[in-house]
């Protein structure tokens, strides 16, 4: 995996300790071991980011931190990864997680209104919330499992090509 990319990005511990959602695991994320960047913490904190985001619950981020320590991944990846569900795809997601719990639970799934609004969603959801909640675990658990293992193969492969490379540049060097 291209370890200088994700360190161009990954964002300074001091910029997560100061997010609202954050600051009660303020000592916990200066912790250097949350912050390193090989093939496990890196796939791990995929799986946990994943997951976290695909809960629908508030806080993911926090639950995402907390998975991180836990799991002892990547801290800031597993927190950036939450936001695959932000304001503009959540809803597209969490429709998705419930019609693929309607689908496990075998019942009708509602269709979407076509003005959806609070009022309704309030009103729906004690039939929404069980095929929601199964959808959204299924869903957070087979891309946590999908993302674990696309992240260690892909990182294998960057390895095992830097080494070929390597070779070839020697091979060349020595005729």
């Amino acid at each position: 995996m291209p370890r200088r990319l994700l360190q161009r990005y990954m964002p300074h511990p001091e910029t997560l300790r100061r997010q609202r959602s954050l600051r009660f695991m303020g000592h916990l994320i200066g912790n250097p071991a949350l912050w390193v960047l090989g093939r496990r913490s890196v796939a791990n904190a995929f799986s946990v980011g994943l997951f976290s985001a695909m809960l629908p619950i508030p806080f993911q981020m926090a639950v995402a931190a907390l998975g991180a320590w836990v799991v002892r991944c990547n801290l800031p990846l597993s927190v950036a990864l939450v936001w695959i569900t932000n304001p503009l795809t959540m809803p597209l997601i969490f429709y998705g997680n419930y019609r693929l719990g309607a689908w496990l639970m075998d019942i009708p799934a509602r269709e979407a209104p076509q003005r959806l609004t609070t009022r309704w969603v309030a009103e729906k959801m004690s039939d929404i919330l069980p095929a929601l909640a199964l959808g959204s675990v299924a869903t957070a658990v087979i891309l946590a499992i999908l993302g674990n293992l696309l992240i260690r193969l892909l990182w294998r492969w960057q390895v095992s090509r830097s080494w070929k490379a390597r070779r070839r540049r020697r091979r060349g060097e020595d005729d």
